[in-house]
């Protein structure tokens, strides 16, 4: 299929934009009660295998090679842009303590409110308000950089976010949050 030259250059000017709408973004995580939330790098498939146990790595859905360059490249971004993180905390699946230790902004602290509840939508408000909590107690100045799954960062903004996607949140002080910015580096 060919491209008419005019939409061409229309597509080639929204990319460029698309890029540098990324690249200014992180500059976000600077204002006050600001974090990233993150769902973890490409992991092809979907939920986990029968058999899944925490802390098993080979009983779990994990990231392929591009997903290891997402998580990669995501961390490079945020570095160029000299932001500071302060914390980088994530869940307890191993997809996304790999995502987080890829990432290279820091020690990697686990956090079983990031956890997934894919297989136990029951337990999802619970972990939802123990993550609300936990970001209503986090200091103003303190920037963090959450890994977890889309499940939970549905639940906390309505975004169903793609595998890679950080979404830049303020948090209010109930501890509910709003979206202030998408970021997708892809591999």
């Amino acid at each position: 299929m060919r491209i008419p030259f005019a939409s061409f250059w229309l597509l080639l000017f929204l990319a460029g934009n698309a890029a540098e709408a990324n690249e200014s973004g992180w500059s976000l995580l600077e204002g006050p009660r600001t974090v990233a939330i993150m769902r973890h790098a490409i992991a092809p498939g979907g939920g986990d295998p029968e058999g899944f146990r925490l802390g098993d790595c080979s009983t779990q859905r994990n990231l392929d090679a591009r997903g290891r360059e997402q998580a990669r490249r995501i961390g490079e971004s945020v570095r160029a842009s000299g932001v500071r993180i302060d914390r980088v905390l994530s869940s307890q699946w191993c997809r996304c303590l790999e995502t987080a230790e890829l990432l290279g902004l820091g020690t990697v602290e686990e956090l079983p409110a990031l956890n997934s509840f894919f297989e136990d939508r029951s337990s999802g408000p619970g972990q939802t308000a123990a993550t609300r909590a936990f970001l209503r107690g986090v200091p103003e100045n303190e920037t963090l950089f959450l890994v977890t799954h889309q499940v939970n960062i549905t639940a906390l903004t309505d975004v169903i976010p793609s595998s890679g996607e950080v979404l830049l949140l303020r948090v209010g002080a109930d501890g509910v949050t709003s979206v202030l910015e998408r970021i997708l580096v892809q591999p």
